[in-house]
């Protein structure tokens, strides 16, 4: 799959400004990195359990677990990105707003596969 560009035009650059310095999720980041760093720490727990042989279905338990985390996160982000990135885009309109929506729309496919 090729990468959209997300280099806006030189006219429509401060519609845009996530893509260049302030992201949606900015103001939740201290909440994403502590989360993340939950996930962190039950990828290392699920390794330990197996380098420790537990039980197949208590270590499926976990990485159904962790799984869930990360999906969390990344709806999180992606409910971000709708907020700002795309709604800044669709007040610019025409094809800065096209390209905002393409975007979230390939981004939800990649987390419902």
């Amino acid at each position: 799959m090729t990468p959209i560009s997300t280099t806006p035009p030189a006219d429509t650059q401060d519609a845009t400004a996530c893509d260049h310095s302030e992201h949606g999720y900015i103001s939740d980041k201290a909440r994403y990195l502590a989360r993340l760093k939950r996930i962190e720490g039950q990828a290392r727990g699920i390794h330990r359990m197996v380098d420790d042989e537990q039980y197949c279905i208590d270590i499926l338990t976990q990485i159904s677990a962790l799984t869930s985390s990360l999906q969390g996160v990344a709806v999180g982000l992606l409910e971000d990105h709708l907020r700002h990135c795309v709604v800044d885009a669709a007040r610019v309109g025409g094809d800065v707003a096209e390209e905002k929506l393409r975007e979230a729309s390939q981004a939800i496919g990649r987390l419902v596969r």
